[in-house]
């Protein structure tokens, strides 16, 4: 799947069938539901889910508590915007899957 087929699936009113994790989570936060998208990242207790909890808290603009998740993942907050880090993850999600 690529990110135009994903971002195809936010119009969906249900979760499709067969994603799970983070890229569930970032589906969530794609159809503007931040809390179910955190509370989805927060369980997934590896690097990955580290990366999505720290989009979402720069998202909610806790950026200590961002800064905090993006060690835990091993990454360095991005300068770009919200969206493109958004679409970079997925990207990167959808090519782990695949």
């Amino acid at each position: 799947m690529e990110l135009q087929a994903f971002k195809a699936m936010l119009k969906a009113d249900k979760l499709p069938s067969g994603i799970a994790g983070c890229l569930a989570a970032l589906w969530y936060d794609g159809k503007n539901d931040w809390e179910e998208a955190h509370r989805i990242a927060q369980d997934i207790d590896d690097r990955n889910g580290a990366w999505v909890h720290a989009y979402l808290h720069r998202k909610e603009g806790d950026i200590g508590n961002a800064k905090y998740w993006y060690t835990r993942a091993g990454r360095t907050m991005p300068l770009h915007s919200l969206d493109q880090e958004w679409d970079e993850i997925v990207t990167e999600f959808l090519k782990k899957k695949g």
